[in-house]
């Protein structure tokens, strides 16, 4: 598959035999996990949370059924579709399988082919949904995260933060005059420049863990989980330094120049603290930046952890 990483398939069923036939008929494609009755298969979807189950309904102990029924009720597996795989033939026991909202029925004894069709059909999908939600997490002009994506990640990264007493920063940047950018240049020069502006923040970031999206406009932020005060001045400074080091290219061959100014903020979060004032610090800061004369780097100061109630 070209190196990409394969989609995953979890078959359930009792009759090793069965098991070993699916997983022949997959394994070329696919990434396989295996079980053997209920209990095992609840585990292993949990663990790892494949992309589609294979499930038998007539095993010992917790049928597939039940199975079915659990699988929907957990959040972490609700939204991965079951392919029932069984030699139950009735009408009802189409119904009740359907009506526990599995995506598809194979019966046995099953086609080697319609097997892999079924199963593609599931698969693709499942990558069709996850395009659509990735790309709804995307600034469409720039192409970083944007704030339904950052909104997201903070809110993680601030509980994960809070559990482990660990600093969390933020830096939230605006590029300077804009407006008069777009006056001189047109938005389509703009639009250009912000594109730029947001692959170059983009570059500045060296950990995985680091993320910049757009805020909005012209406003970037950026949050460096585990990241104190002087290591987030640091990043910031090289932000601001590689921004004003940029060249926006011009249809006609020339360049043009932005610099943009960044307030800071860093906090260790207690349980209680709440996030908005710790953007809003950094909203304050920016502001001091653009006060103090543009393309600079200015820190709120340092501030107990603001609490709910």
């Amino acid at each position: 598959m070209g190196g990409e990483s394969k989609n995953s398939v979890l078959i359930v069923d009792d009759e090793i035999s069965n098991l070993r036939v699916l997983t022949h008929i997959l394994s070329q494609d696919y990434t396989i996990y295996t079980a053997k009755n209920g209990e095992n298969a609840l585990q292993k979807a949990a663990r790892y949370r494949p992309d589609i189950i294979l499930l038998d309904i007539v095993m010992p102990g917790i049928d597939g059924y039940q199975v079915l029924a659990e699988l929907k009720k957990t959040a972490a597996t609700e939204k991965i579709p079951v392919i029932i795989v069984t030699g139950l033939s009735s009408v009802e026991d189409e119904q009740r399988g359907l009506s526990l909202n599995a995506a598809d029925y194979i019966s046995k004894p099953f086609s080697s082919m319609i097997v892999r069709l079924r199963v593609r059909n599931q698969v693709q999908i499942v990558n069709q949904l996850r395009t659509i939600e990735r790309l709804s997490m995307l600034d469409q002009l720039t192409g970083v995260p944007n704030r339904r994506s950052f909104d997201e990640r903070i809110e993680a990264e601030w509980k994960r933060a809070a559990r482990e007493h660990s600093p969390t920063s933020i830096l939230v940047m605006d590029i300077d005059r804009f407006k008069n950018y777009n006056d001189t240049y047109g938005h389509q020069q703009g639009d250009a420049a912000l594109r730029e502006i947001a692959g170059v923040l983009s570059r500045s970031l060296k950990r995985p863990s680091d993320f910049v999206s757009r805020w909005g406009g012209e406003e970037f932020v950026a949050l460096l989980p585990g990241t104190p005060l002087d290591g987030a001045m640091e990043i910031a400074e090289g932000m601001r330094r590689d921004v004003e080091a940029a060249e926006i290219a011009h249809g006609d061959g020339s360049v043009s120049k932005v610099t943009i100014s960044i307030g800071v903020n860093t906090q260790v979060p207690a349980q209680s603290s709440l996030i908005d004032p710790f953007i809003s610090a950094a909203d304050k800061a920016l502001y001091g930046a653009k006060a103090a004369g543009r393309n600079k780097v200015i820190h709120a100061p340092a501030c107990e952890p603001q609490a709910a109630g």
